[in-house]
């Protein structure tokens, strides 16, 4: 088969975590049924971005949020990659993705690695940053996907790391916070990531007032095949191809023709 369907889901999270989970749950429901993996932002549990407020937020991965994407994703029988607020050994937890199988079965996990410190904004005082120790990849009907996390997306050799462990898709869980220029820095660089890998990008973005939005999907030449825009609430499909990653590669050999090679920090 090579191809799957594609869903990236955007909604605006706040400091309510029971509501967050559940248009998360009903996200991956509308999604699920008409994809074979959804797609939701960064800090979909828990997200103060207004940071108005002072008290800690955090779940285990066998927490209340992970184990209702993990029903959902049974019922949908959908693969699911969300972000949540995941409790550490430190005082300060880490900001994770996770991955769920169709069987609702947690396959794996990804710790962001580079911390937003930046424009203003210091993630690193309130969350643990992870070591670059491997990268969270699963395969779909024979497409694999590599997940990363916001920030990361300025950092091209984060996106090489995963194109390296055979990725054909990059997924970027985000909550681009808006600000001049930041909407324009999205769109590039998703276009960039996508077009200098030669892979399939898929970012799922919160949305306003505090973030961009703006989900899509990016084709490995740097089409947009879909987009939710600046809608509250909603989702983007599209389907992604192993035999069009392969085709784009053909004609732009430019992952076999590079001088360099990747290693990660410890």
């Amino acid at each position: 088969m090579n191809e799957f369907r594609l869903a990236v889901a955007q909604f605006a999270a706040t400091t309510d975590i029971a509501q967050n989970r559940h248009i998360a749950v009903s996200l991956v429901a509308a999604a699920g049924a008409q994809a074979d993996l959804v797609v939701l932002p960064e800090n979909a549990m828990y997200s103060d971005p207004a940071r108005s407020s002072t008290g800690g937020h955090s779940e285990p991965l066998t927490g209340e949020f992970v184990t209702a994407l993990s029903e959902a994703a049974a019922r949908a029988n959908t693969h699911v990659v969300a972000g949540f607020t995941e409790t550490s050994d430190s005082t300060r937890p880490f900001n994770t993705l996770v991955h769920l199988n169709n069987a609702g079965e947690l396959a794996g996990t990804y710790r962001k690695i580079h911390l937003y410190d930046a424009f203003g904004y210091r993630e690193s005082d309130t969350v643990q940053a992870a070591p670059a120790e491997s990268p969270l990849t699963f395969e779909i009907n024979g497409v694999t996907v590599g997940a990363a996390t916001c920030y990361d997306l300025r950092f091209p050799e984060m996106a090489r790391w995963l194109i390296d462990h055979a990725a054909d898709v990059l997924l970027y869980p985000a909550a681009w916070a808006v600000g001049p220029m930041k909407e324009l820095h999205w769109e590039t660089l998703l276009r960039a990531r996508a077009i200098e890998n030669t892979a399939y990008v898929a970012a799922s973005g919160q949305t306003g007032p505090h973030c961009t939005g703006q989900s899509q999907i990016i084709d490995p030449l740097g089409v947009t095949l879909a987009s939710a825009g600046e809608a509250q609430e909603s989702f983007a499909i599209a389907v992604v191809r192993a035999a069009r990653v392969e085709q784009v590669r053909a004609t732009n050999p430019c992952l076999d023709n590079r001088q360099f090679a990747v290693a990660p920090q410890h």
